[in-house]
Formats: C-alpha cells, sequence, structure tokens
C-alpha cells in the first residue's frame, strides 16, 4: 500500500491521469489501477473513456475558462493581512467582519469592487470561513442574570419549611397497611343516605 496525499496541485493531477494512461496501454486491470493510484473505480472508468476517445492527450489539463481574478496572488496575500489586523484597525467600529465590510475594503485598498456574495469563495481560498453569530435575545440582562444564582436562588432555598403554601393535593402515605382510598361511585364504600 503505497500513501497518496489528500491535496494534489493540478498538475499532480494531470501527471495521475497520465500515470493511468500508460497503465491502461499495459492493460492493467481498472481495479488495480484504482488501488495503486489512490482514486476510485469510478474515476479511473471515467478516464479510460477519455483514453479511449483520444487517447492520453484527452487525459491532459484544459486551460480553466472565465474571467481572471481582478486582484493579483499578491494583493490577495495582503487583503489577508489587512483582514488579520481586524476591523477597527481597517475604520471600522466594531471588530467583526462582514462581506459588505470586506468589500468595501477591496474597493477602498484596490479599486476593485466585489459583490460580497462573490467573496466567500476567494476568502476561503486564504484561509478564512465564514463564523454565524450566535442569536440572542435583546431583553437579556447578563447583570441581572450573573446576581440571580447568587441571591435570588440562595433566598429561595432558605425559607423556612413552614413558609410554602400547603400542597392542594391530598396524599397519605403508602404502606402495605393502609389501602387507598377509594374513589366515590366507583365500588368504593358505600354512601350513606340521606333519608337515615
Amino acid at each position: 500500500m503505497s500513501w497518496h496525499p489528500t491535496h494534489l496541485s493540478p498538475a499532480q493531477r494531470e501527471e495521475r491521469r497520465l500515470a493511468a494512461a500508460r497503465l491502461f496501454r499495459r492493460g492493467v486491470p481498472q481495479a488495480a489501477i484504482a488501488r495503486q493510484l489512490g482514486v476510485t473505480p469510478a474515476a479511473v472508468s471515467q478516464w479510460r473513456r477519455a483514453w479511449r476517445r483520444g487517447g492520453a492527450r484527452q487525459l491532459r489539463a484544459h486551460p480553466k475558462s472565465g474571467r481572471p481574478s481582478r486582484l493579483s496572488p499578491a494583493a490577495w496575500g495582503r487583503l489577508g493581512r489587512l483582514l488579520e489586523r481586524g476591523a477597527v484597525a481597517a475604520g471600522f467600529d466594531t471588530e467583526r467582519w462582514t462581506l459588505r465590510r470586506i468589500a468595501r475594503v477591496l474597493e477602498r485598498e484596490f479599486g476593485v469592487r466585489y459583490h460580497p456574495r462573490y467573496l466567500e469563495r476567494p476568502l476561503k481560498r486564504l484561509g478564512f470561513t465564514a463564523h454565524r453569530p450566535g442569536t440572542q435575545a435583546r431583553e437579556r440582562d447578563e447583570y441581572v442574570i450573573a446576581r440571580w444564582p447568587t441571591r435570588d436562588w440562595i433566598a429561595l432555598k432558605k425559607r423556612p419549611a413552614g413558609s410554602a403554601a400547603p400542597s392542594s393535593w391530598w396524599t397519605r402515605p403508602a404502606t402495605a397497611s393502609a389501602r387507598a382510598p377509594q374513589r366515590p361511585g366507583r365500588g368504593g364504600a358505600p354512601r350513606r343516605s340521606s333519608a337515615a
């Protein structure tokens, strides 16, 4: 069994696909290729179909389409350092970074406009993740909450036994000799007639 890294660069992934093409030419079974290269049999099957269509040329990396990034890798690195210094250092009232604030910093520092919704993916590549703040009731009073166990709870615990209101439930100790009272009308003790 060989060691396989968990994250490969695009060049390493291309090299792995080309190694599979060499193994296809030698007639190695797909299951053995999957074990040797550390991929699933489904991936090997997909590579084999592409190899049959156009040879190793089909397994080479294709250039990525799409609009190039408006910031260079150096500029993204500088943005990461700005974010690590904190939101207050960037001129905001609180230390909380939001995507809108980051978009404002990008426009102010680099002259580039990004919609806040499209910043999550590049920020994730920089190592920043979104943290949702916990919800808290607006009426929450930390002082009252902190005081309750030390003052009110102790006062409740130290109340004399006789000061509590009596229970509205009639209870009787359950013993082997004591029978539970019967409910009237259900085979219990005979009722007295008012005529007697």
